[in-house]
């Protein structure tokens, strides 16, 4: 099979007038000739298919580049002139895709739950800066947060532990998914919840290529939140005030002075998210340049990038912050003999941030939606200071931080440091971050030895260290008190609170390292019995450890792993896997755990039967079964859970010594030698093909999984004398017990075809799925309070039934002192047991939080290439889960700052209509809990991103410089469709979500 090659703007019948004749032989590395290989000119449009001895013929200018593709082998680009005789393709390890320590072809992949994207086919439509960005449209059962409903899962990058981000996207070859339980098995019990790896690019034999990729775009807030300004919140304190029997604070003519805007220094009217203190966009620039070629002995490939990030917040020491990143990577594969294969590969990220610095804790997003509008003045003006006030003026001048030669800073002695202040003279602070990834492999032929053997090892250490750097600077702020002279306002004397004070000294703090080891070895083995029958085997060593600074204990993970694959005729297929892995986190006897898999998988299409059909071009069943044992889930992240464990305290109930001081040792867990891994026990069943003249391409995955044996500490299950409050003992141990179900179906389809002069794809891919505490150790009173049976992710609270009218009603109501006071105009709740009393004891399930996830989540996403122009887009979309209206935006009682939401508040005059509960300076306990009152949908659709390409033709670039260049516009983040978008697009006590739009070049020198 081969995959053809559409190129924007060129037609396949298009000709030069200088042309030259191409001929030549694509052989192997073994100087063998290789069927099905496409030649394409990018140039010239022309192509050619290689015959059976592996020799094409085309027609090109002299300066076209050649594009070669074949199954199973690295895509090489060469220009016409290079070679006239033969050209060497490099296998692509054993095949096209990674799966479990190995190369496979697309076809041969029959571990189900295994997906994968090609990136730089994405790139070329969708540039990104992410690597896992917009893939859930792309990949089924991947929602960015989780795989299957697992969030814990693990991230590979060329084989070792890693973060996604220390990869751009423009450096990747292919990510793989390895979501089903036979496609995890062999990477041990730290892969239980799923496994993500990035690929990074290797060389490719030809000319040199250099590409450049040159980026700036703009941030764009979306949306702020909307607070009172002062005169209103004001209004509306007093009226909070009067509904808790208390005068008002403020007079009539306060509030009007605030709301005349008269005097803003006198009467602040603070509006965070104003033009005076942020900008309306903030910048982003990147640059990319990647260098690739070599020969049949040596490849070899570099990327070299940097990106700089802005900052919205437009004053003081906050107009330098910045974001920065430069890195370089280097990919070399050598062959050193015809039996032995080497690669290196190394990556570098130097990390700088520069920010205010916030050792007072004075965050400004926080203080945006914390400080109430009228509290303080940021800014005193000098000018506005008595002539006559001497005191005053030499205060004012004896400041060290003048703003603009013209302003104090201002506050007062509740707020001696406050954000503003401390942006424009509490100094700065930068974080540095440096990661250094090492990682090699050897692959040796061993066929003189067993034929059909091969052995791999690799190795890789990475390590990262960061540290904050900041000047720490003290500063005064000042209170003006301000009088009323001759009708015009002045500042008639100040107050200082603190002192002006800068040392220079540097201090260093949050200093962290990181360092990563990883191993394998395997050893390959290949035969077949006769033409129909296939057989392969691997047996695996490997493993990894992570070092954190301040934290005793290693991550680690261990395990063998045996793989045993047979195929008769390349129809019907079986997968063995038995992993063994071991973990410290048990007592001996217990620390190794075993993990059999299976699949079996059935090629439809390659069925007789199916051969002449006209709409299966080809299909594939595949059921996988088997049990992963892990060490990750609840509460195992400890050591030494197994042991008994006793606490020496001071001063407690017990002498164990003669003398005056009296110690006392307690019990804290009991022991249990019999604790042990955790079970992932699956089956999945998969279906995968193509239809339609391969226009159609499907991938679906049906599965079931219990966690079975998750570790607690149940108390429910023990007499209660095994635990005691005084003194604060505890026998019980650790066990397993819990177990939690999921069970869903994934997607993805991708339809392509062509209209007139268009080719398009559509393609979608999402997930549904469902989770239950299967097993739960509990006591309640009431049957609905039981979690057991009930989503892994439901939300808990009261139910609510309006608000109380007045106090009759409250008298008439079920009893909800145990809650807090109670008043008309709070929540009133059900008593779901009768018992007359409002307490924990009445809460329910209120439905599904979608902590790491929504049931239903999927991705859409559209391309068409017209002539020398790509369009694309892209959407995502979830459904099925709830959230709370939790945070201070909503909840909000005593001193806390007004939001919007305050004005649908209760009053008696609105008793009917009223949406919020009553205001109050007081403790709002009662309102202000887990209720379906605060509930709403999650429900979303977004326009993630869009995106518009153009390639300047060959006529343009003629044989120049440039081989190719791209121009792109896009926009991401765009739009957001859903019940509540204002609600999803805010962000509260941090900086606002935002668009981003983007203009780019990419051009192949």
């Amino acid at each position: 099979m081969f995959a053809l090659i559409v190129l924007i703007g060129l037609e396949l019948s298009a000709q030069t007038e200088e042309q030259i004749a191409l001929e030549a032989h694509i052989l192997n590395e073994n100087r063998e000739p290789i069927e099905g290989v496409l030649v394409q000119s990018e140039q010239d449009g022309t192509f050619a298919i290689t015959n059976d001895s592996g020799e094409f013929s085309i027609d090109v200018s002299p300066g076209a580049l050649l594009k070669i593709s074949a199954d199973g082998f690295v895509t090489t680009t060469i220009t016409a002139e290079e070679y006239q005789n033969e050209i060497i393709l490099i296998k692509s390890g054993d095949g096209n895709v990674q799966t479990a320590y190995r190369k496979v072809d697309e076809e041969d992949i029959i571990a189900g739950g295994t997906s994968f994207v090609n990136l730089p086919e994405i790139l070329e439509k969708n540039y990104t800066t992410y690597s896992l960005d917009g893939i859930n449209a792309f990949i089924g059962g991947f929602n960015g947060g989780n795989i299957w409903g697992m969030s814990d899962y693990l991230v590979l990058i060329d084989g070792v532990p890693r973060n996604p981000d220390s990869a751009l996207p423009v450096e990747i070859e292919q990510i793989s998914f390895l979501k089903g339980i036979t496609a995890t098995a062999l990477y041990g019990s730290r892969a239980a919840q799923g496994v993500i790896y990035i690929t990074t690019k290797k060389g490719t034999i030809g000319k040199q290529q250099i590409d450049v990729r040159v980026d700036a775009g703009l941030f764009v807030p979306k949306r702020y939140p909307k607070y009172l300004g002062s005169a209103e919140y004001m209004t509306l304190y007093n009226e909070a005030r009067e509904n808790d029997g208390l005068s008002p604070l403020y007079s009539e003519e306060t509030i009007f002075n605030h709301a005349s805007g008269n005097n803003t220094f006198r009467y602040p009217n603070i509006n965070f998210y104003s033009d005076e203190y942020l900008k309306k966009a903030y910048e982003r620039y990147d640059a990319t340049l990647q260098i690739s070629g070599g020969n049949e002995n040596a490849r070899y490939y570099t990327d070299v990038g940097f990106y700089r990030i802005g900052n919205q917040i437009d004053f003081g020491e906050a107009k330098n912050n910045k974001t920065e990143r430069f890195n370089i990577r280097g990919n070399v594969d050598l062959k050193i003999n015809d039996w032995i294969k080497a690669s290196l590969g190394a990556n570098a990220i130097y990390y700088n941030g520069r920010g205010v610095n916030n050792a007072n804790d004075q965050n400004y997003w926080e203080s945006a939606a914390t400080t109430r509008p009228n509290r303080f003045s940021p800014l005193i003006p000098i000018d506005q200071i008595s002539a006559n006030n001497t005191a005053a003026q030499v205060l004012a001048q004896n400041s060290s931080n003048i703003v603009d030669g013209r302003f104090l800073l201002g506050g007062t002695q509740l707020d001696q440091t406050n954000s503003f202040a401390a942006i424009y003279a509490g100094g700065y602070n930068t974080y540095t971050s440096r990661e250094f990834q090492f990682n090699t492999s050897v692959d040796a032929d061993l066929e003189r030895a067993i034929k059909g053997l091969t052995f791999n090892a690799m190795f890789g250490v990475d390590y990262s260290t960061s540290y904050n750097q900041s000047y720490n600077n003290q500063y005064a702020v000042y209170q003006a008190n301000w009088v009323n002279t001759n009708g015009r306002d002045e500042i008639g004397s100040l107050t200082r609170y603190g002192q002006d004070a800068t040392n220079g000294i540097q201090n260093i703090s949050n200093s962290a390292y990181q360092q990563t080891l990883s191993f394998s070895s395997q050893l390959n083995y290949k035969t077949k019995f006769d033409k129909d029958q296939h057989f392969s085997a691997m047996l695996v060593a490997g493993g990894w450890q992570q070092t954190f600074s301040g934290e005793y204990h290693r991550l680690s993970s261990a395990n063998l792993g045996l793989q045993l694959s047979y195929d008769y005729k390349s129809k019907y297929y079986f997968l063995f896997n038995q992993g063994i892995v071991h973990s410290a986190r048990f007592a001996e006897g217990e620390r190794t755990g075993y993990s059999p898999t299976a699949t079996v998988a059935w090629k439809l299409g390659r069925e007789d039967f199916l051969a002449n059909s006209s709409i299966v071009d080809d299909l594939e069943l595949s059921v996988s079964a088997g049990i992963l044992s892990t060490d990750m889930g609840l509460d195992i992240n400890e050591y030494y859970l197994y042991q008994n464990v006793y606490t020496q305290t001071d001063g407690a109930w017990f002498s164990w010594r003669d003398g005056a001081l009296t110690r006392s040792t307690d019990s804290r867990q009991g022991g249990n030698p019999d604790l042990t891994f955790a079970k992932r026990k699956e089956i999945n069943v998969e279906v995968k093909g193509s239809l339609f003249n391969n226009t159609l391409d499907i991938q679906t995955a049906f599965f079931l999984n219990r966690m079975k044996g998750n570790i607690i500490q149940a108390s429910v299950l023990y007499p209660s004398y095994f635990s005691t409050g005084y003194p604060n003992s505890s026998f019980i141990p650790y066990i397993n017990y819990n177990n939690d179900d999921r069970v869903g179906i994934d997607f993805d389809v991708t339809y392509k075809n062509k209209v007139g002069n268009i080719d398009f794809a559509i393609g979608m891919a999402g997930i549904y799925y469902d989770t239950e505490a299967a097993r739960r150790a509990e006591m309640f009173e009431n049957d609905y309070q039981y979690r057991e049976g009930t989503p892994l992710d439901g939300m808990w609270g009261l139910r609510s039934n309006g608000l109380f009218a007045n106090e009759e009603e409250i008298a008439n109501a079920p009893s909800q002192e145990a809650l807090g006071d109670v008043a008309p105009g709070d929540i009133r709740y059900i008593d779901q047991n009768g018992d007359g009393i409002i307490n924990d004891q009445d809460q329910v399930y209120l439905g599904k939080a979608g902590w790491n996830g929504a049931p239903f989540s999927a991705g859409l996403h559209v391309s068409a290439t017209w002539k020398n122009f790509t369009f694309f887009a892209l959407a995502t979309g979830q459904a099925g889960a709830q959230a709370m209206k939790d945070n201070s935006y909503f909840w909000i009682d005593g001193e806390d700052k007004y939001s919007i939401t305050v004005r649908d508040r209760w009053t008696r005059e609105t008793a009917n209509t009223a949406t919020f509960p009553r205001l109050t300076t007081q403790n709002a306990s009662n309102n202000y809990r887990a209720s379906d009152y605060w509930l709403y949908s999650t429900d979303r659709i977004d326009l993630a991103k869009v995106q518009l390409s153009y390639d300047l033709p060959s006529s343009i670039l003629g044989d120049g410089l440039f081989k190719n260049f791209n121009i792109y516009i896009s926009g991401a983040n765009l739009l957001t469709i859903s019940s509540e978008p204002e609600l999803m697009e805010l962000n509260i006590g941090d900086a606002p979500r935002t668009r981003f739009y983007n203009l780019g070049v990419k051009a192949l020198f």
